[in-house]
This record gives structure tokens, C-alpha cells and sequence, in this order.
């Protein structure tokens, strides 16, 4: 009974993991029209959360083996509902960019520790299967379900209501979680990789904003370019401490593995495109095409649920035929969705073919992609090899939400200098209609017209990475034989 309630604090705080991040996209342009919060400041609310748990995913694990994993769950569970109230009482954009990334910090610790309380309370066999299955579904069903329980809540209550619910999830959570998680620790936990942490962090947060930032702070700016050599440097020291440093974060010995190699293009890939997409379909559907946010709510489930329904389809897959050859396949897939919401977009045609199409291809995907990642590596680097999985997926989504916002930016400004020629500056007005600040007929158009440019961008960068992928794996592969575990059930000869 102990471990079924600790099974329950777990899943619910999976819940609230998976929800936070679907749920939010869907009350961007009410924010825009309530708070009104800039184009950029809308994805700096977004993107709060993912650099957030970026950058304290990979110590939360050192410090969680260190001082004990219940104790860093029940602080970071405190510490998620502190913050989720915090965002809902936020009455400025900037206040609520501030809330985010604490949130996205205590949500990244909290997700890091589930795995392992799960692994310990657990024992191996059928029991440990089950709660992973649990753990897994929960975390699914809040991504798949978030955009239609945002909506709802915004059409019946308020967008506040969004944060304001977790602080009543992580209460029931905590009660479960101290009564019944067991306390655990790695007497032998290394030390933690401070300088790699930061110099990753640094680098990750000068990309994200010189894209969101460069062209209002202008590229030839002093400003732009000390940030930029900043940015430059973090990123060249981070290889430099890991190279050097005796347990770094990121063991690039790994990635002379072909599989590990190989896999983890799939989990760049799926970040690259389908992800942050999320982020700006809510704007297209509401401000393009006139949608309430609970129609929104129901039109992003299509583009959601086949990413949980495909999983087991895809298990049997990498059975029969290999990662190798499921992976790539699957990138190319979700690049054709792509293509055919391009296509739709351009003709005013329903997106719910090419988005079906992306999803259910992410569901064939993203399992085989986990299993690989971590199978591919001995088994004492699984968890490093994890922690480089979620954080390449984490960085790639972060600068991809940035990517593709000013894109948009860019196709609608072009939009705007077709049918307004000879007028000044339009980047204002193409911000405002990219964060679903204006509805009139012009600016609908040119919402939905820059939206064919996002489309082609995620379509052809998925297709470099399947490429990438299928070289990764196949390249040379008779000259040189691996041995790769793909899942618990069945090694596989790559």
C-alpha cells in the first residue's frame, strides 16, 4: 500500500510536469490581449521554463544522490506549487517571466528525482515495469491532455487557473510523498559539475537571446556582439571543462557510439520542429482562423494524442526492423506532416492531416529514441547518457521556440511589405500580429501566409536530422559492428 501512494505522489507530479508545458501555449494570446505582453515577452514565457529546467536538470541529480532524493523531491514539489501561485498571481509579463523560470527550476528538479525514487522504492520485475508504465502514461496523458484542460480552464474560470491548479495538485502530492516515498541517497555520488553547469547555462541563455533580442538590440550593436563573444566563449569552455574535468556532465566519449549518436538526432529532431510548434498553433488557430480557446484546446488534441497512442506501435517496430532504420524514418515522417500543414496553410485547407501525420510519426519515435540513447552506452553511463538525451531535447526546444518566433516575425513582416509597400518600419505590427495582438482581415492573412515559412523551416530541418540520423547509424555499418542493447527484452546488432 506504501508504494502504491508513493506511486501516486510520483504520478501526479509527472502530471503536473507534462501539463505545464502543453497547457501554457493555449493562454498565450490571452495573455497578449489581458496582460499586454509583447511578442517577445510572450516567448520569454515559454522559454523561462525550458532554460530553467536546462539548467539545474543535470545538479539536481549529483545533489539528489548527495543530500537525498525524497528530500529534493518534497523541497522541489514545495518549491513547484510555491511558484505555480506565484505565476497565477503575477499581474505583469515580467512577473510572470520571473515565476516561470523558478517554476521551470523547481519543475526540472522535481522531474530528475522521479526516476530515481522509482528505481529504489521499486524492485526489479513486474512491479518496477508497471510503475514505470504508470509513471510514463501520467507524464503522456499531461502533454496529450494539457492543451484541452488549458482551454477549459480558461473558458470556464481564468487563464490564472492554469498555474492555480498546480498549487492544489502539489499539495495532495506532498502529503502522499512524505508519508510514503523512501528515503534514498548514493553513498558514493561524485562531484557535482559546477563549471560545466554554468559555462552550458551561459551558452544556452546568450543563443536563446540574440535570437529573441538581436534585431531590437540591432547585430552591430556593442551589445549584440559582447554577447555573442560571451556566448561563444561559454560554449568553448564548457567543451574545455568537460574534456578535462574527471566525472563531467557530458562525456563526449559517448558519442563515438554510432547508436547513441544516431538516436540522439531523433531526440534533437523531435524537439526541433514538433515541439515548439506548440507554442505558436494556439496563435494561428485563435487569431488566424478565429478559434475559442476550447476549439483551440480540441484542434491541438489532434496534433497531441497520437504521440501517446503510437508508443507500443513503435516498441514493435524497433523489434522487427532495428532503431536504425525506425528512428530516421520516423524524423522523415514528421517532416512530411509538416509539409502537408505547409501546404494546407498555403491553402487555406484544415492542418488536421499533416498534424495527425507528425504526431502519431513522434509516437513511433520517441521511445525507440530513449531506449537506444540509454541501451547504447555501458550500463554505469546510462544515467549520464539520460541526462544528455532530456538536455539536448531541452536545448533544442528552447532555441527552436526562439527560431521559430522570429521567423514568424520575418514572414509576416514580409507579408506586410507586400500589401503595404512604401510604409516605415512594420516589425512593430508583424510582433503584435505574432502574438495574436491584431485580428482584422490584413493581419489574419499575413498570420497565416507567415506561418507556411515556419512550416517549411521545421519540414526541412527534421529532414537534415533524419538524414544526419540514418548516416549516424548506417554509415560504414560493415565495417564496424556494434553490439546495442535497444530494450530491456532483446539486444540488437547495429
Amino acid at each position: 500500500m506504501k508504494n502504491m501512494l508513493a506511486l501516486m505522489a510520483v504520478c501526479l507530479a509527472a502530471l503536473m510536469s507534462g501539463l505545464e508545458i502543453s497547457s501554457v501555449p493555449v493562454i498565450l494570446p490571452v495573455l497578449e490581449q489581458e496582460m499586454h505582453a509583447s511578442f517577445r515577452e510572450l516567448q520569454w514565457i515559454m522559454n523561462a521554463y525550458t532554460l530553467a529546467c536546462t539548467t539545474v536538470l543535470m545538479a539536481t541529480g549529483t545533489l539528489a544522490d548527495r543530500y537525498g532524493r525524497k528530500r529534493v523531491f518534497i523541497i522541489s514539489i514545495i518549491a513547484f506549487g510555491l511558484t505555480s501561485l506565484m505565476c497565477g498571481l503575477a499581474e505583469s509579463a515580467l512577473w510572470l517571466i520571473v515565476g516561470r523560470f523558478l517554476q521551470g527550476l523547481s519543475g526540472g528538479a522535481m522531474l530528475t528525482c522521479l526516476i530515481a525514487i522509482l528505481s529504489f522504492q521499486f524492485p526489479q520485475g513486474k512491479a518496477r515495469s508497471r510503475a514505470f508504465a504508470a509513471w510514463g502514461i501520467t507524464f503522456g496523458f499531461g502533454l496529450g491532455f494539457g492543451p484541452i484542460i488549458g482551454g477549459m480552464l480558461v473558458a470556464w474560470f481564468s487563464w490564472q487557473w492554469v498555474f492555480l491548479v498546480h498549487g492544489f495538485i502539489a499539495l495532495l502530492t506532498l502529503v502522499l510523498a512524505l508519508k510514503n516515498v523512501v528515503e534514498s541517497r548514493d553513498t558514493q555520488a561524485r562531484k557535482l559539475d559546477l563549471g560545466g553547469l554554468v559555462t552550458l547555462s551561459a551558452a544556452v541563455m546568450g543563443t536563446t537571446y540574440l535570437i529573441t533580442q538581436g534585431s531590437s538590440l540591432g547585430w552591430s550593436s556593442v551589445t549584440a556582439r559582447v554577447i555573442l563573444l560571451a556566448t561563444l566563449l561559454s560554449a568553448a569552455l564548457f567543451v574545455w571543462i568537460e574534456k578535462r574535468h574527471p566525472h563531467p556532465m557530458f562525456d563526449f566519449s559517448v558519442f563515438r557510439i554510432r547508436a547513441f549518436s544516431g538516436a540522439l538526432m531523433g531526440s534533437i529532431g523531435m524537439n526541433f520542429s514538433f515541439w515548439p510548434l506548440i507554442i505558436y498553433l494556439p496563435v494561428y488557430y485563435q487569431s488566424g482562423l478565429g478559434y475559442s480557446s476550447m476549439a483551440t484546446g480540441l484542434a491541438l488534441l489532434a496534433y497531441t494524442l497520437p504521440t501517446l497512442l503510437m508508443p507500443p506501435l513503435g516498441e514493435k517496430l524497433v523489434v522487427r526492423f532495428g532503431a536504425r532504420r525506425v528512428i530516421p524514418l520516423g524524423l522523415f515522417t514528421i517532416g512530411a506532416g509538416f509539409m502537408l500543414m505547409k501546404f494546407a496553410a498555403a491553402y487555406h485547407m484544415s492542418l488536421l492531416p499533416g498534424a495527425l501525420l507528425a504526431g502519431a510519426a513522434l509516437g513511433l519515435t520517441n521511445t525507440p529514441v530513449t531506449n537506444t540513447t540509454t541501451g547504447s552506452v555501458p550500463g554505469n553511463r546510462a544515467g549520464m547518457a539520460s541526462g544528455i538525451d532530456i538536455s539536448a531535447r531541452l536545448i533544442t526546444l528552447s532555441i527552436n521556440i526562439a527560431l521559430m518566433g522570429s521567423l514568424l516575425v520575418a514572414g509576416i513582416e514580409a507579408g506586410l511589405r507586400e500589401m503595404m509597400p512604401g510604409v516605415g518600419d512594420l516589425g512593430a505590427l508583424a510582433e503584435r500580429i505574432a502574438g495574436g495582438g491584431e485580428i482584422s482581415g490584413v493581419a489574419r492573412q499575413v498570420l497565416v501566409d507567415g506561418f507556411s515559412g515556419v512550416l517549411l523551416y521545421g519540414a526541412l530541418g527534421v529532414w537534415v536530422l533524419a538524414l544526419a540520423s540514418w548516416l549516424l547509424f548506417n554509415f560504414r555499418l560493415k565495417n564496424k559492428v556494434q553490439t546495442v542493447c535497444i530494450c530491456p527484452h532483446r539486444p540488437e546488432r547495429e
